[in-house]
Parts: C-alpha cells; sequence; structure tokens
C-alpha cells in the first residue's frame, strides 16, 4: 500500500496519477528545451528549416521556463495550459516547413506526429487537473453602479471652487521661476 505525503501530492489535486503525469511532461519540457537550446543547427537542418535556429532556441527557452513552472508550482494546471498552446505553436511553425521544395518533408510530418501525440497528452493532463482544481475563479464583481463621486455628482459641482492649495504642496519661493520686479511707472516727461 502507497502512503501519500504532501511531496507526493501538490495541494488540490486528488488523482496522484495525472500529477505524476504533469510531473512527467514538466521533465520532458525541460529535456526537450536543453536539446533545441543546445543543438539549434541540427534541428533546423533535420528539419529543412535552414536560418530558423534563433527560433527554435527560443522554443527551447519556452520549454525550459514551462518544464520548471510545472516542477516549481503547487498547481501545475496552467503551466500545463501554456504546454499546450506552445504544442499548437510548434504544430503551426512546423506546419510552414511543409511549403515548398523542402527536402526534409518526411522528417517535418514525422516531427508534426511527433508534437500532434504530445500535444493529445498535454490536452487530456490539463483537462483533468482543470477538473480537479478545488478553486474556481471567483466570480466578477459588479461595478456597474459606481459614478466615481462618494457623495453624488450634484455634490461634487463646485466642489473644488473654495479649495486652497496647502502651503506645502505649493512651488517653494527658491524654486519659482526668475521674473523681473516691476519698476514703478513714471510720468513721461513733455506728455
Amino acid at each position: 500500500m502507497r502512503y501519500e505525503t504532501d511531496r507526493t501530492r501538490r495541494q488540490g489535486h486528488a488523482d496522484t496519477a495525472t500529477d505524476t503525469l504533469a510531473r512527467g511532461l514538466g521533465l520532458f519540457s525541460i529535456a526537450l528545451g536543453i536539446a533545441e537550446v543546445v543543438a539549434p543547427r541540427t534541428l533546423a537542418r533535420a528539419l529543412g528549416m535552414k536560418g530558423q535556429e534563433g527560433l527554435i532556441a527560443g522554443y527551447g527557452v519556452r520549454e525550459i521556463a514551462t518544464g520548471i513552472g510545472i516542477l516549481a508550482s503547487k498547481d501545475p494546471t496552467p503551466w500545463i495550459w501554456g504546454r499546450v498552446a506552445g504544442d499548437g505553436l510548434d504544430l503551426a511553425t512546423l506546419a510552414t516547413a511543409l511549403e515548398g521544395d523542402n527536402p526534409k518533408k518526411s522528417n517535418v510530418g514525422i516531427a508534426m506526429a511527433a508534437v500532434a501525440g504530445v500535444t493529445a497528452l498535454d490536452v487530456y493532463c490539463a483537462q483533468t487537473l482543470s477538473r480537479e482544481t478545488p478553486h474556481p475563479l471567483p466570480p466578477l464583481q459588479d461595478y456597474s453602479d459606481r459614478t466615481g463621486y462618494p457623495s453624488g455628482i450634484e455634490q461634487s459641482h463646485g466642489a473644488a471652487r473654495d479649495f486652497e492649495v496647502p502651503r506645502d504642496f505649493r512651488i517653494p519661493d527658491a524654486l519659482r521661476p526668475y521674473t523681473q520686479p516691476e519698476l514703478p511707472q513714471r510720468p513721461m516727461p513733455g506728455l
């Protein structure tokens, strides 16, 4: 009989099999990301995607970040959904390699099939975790009856008329712009 501790089960997820699957996907994500970051040229060459090395390395960084998020969080659900979104991005990018005269189209097809398989696993895991999440989002608050005027709009009319700026809010005399003092006007002789 297997017993559960806080280390084997994350908060809010009763199904340890799904949590184990999520951890496995997190480890897979990190491993795939490392491969994409370390060898983007090799992957680009194998898929006939020369010139896309930077994009592949960027996708690797995304995979590593997602994997770390899955493993480090108490609730991996949003991170698994992030994997699903990333899988969609990967499939869309691979689909561009099917266009034109790419001599590696068969490799791209194999890669797309592998990504589609992992996507199905990601979707299953994300949906299962979403059903298990005990804390749904709180209902949205309705603020449509608020005006921003605590005493009402009628009371606010003219409220600033009698307002005097406090002395410490004013510009200190030393920082005021220099102005020439006005000289007393003398009458002009002969006028």
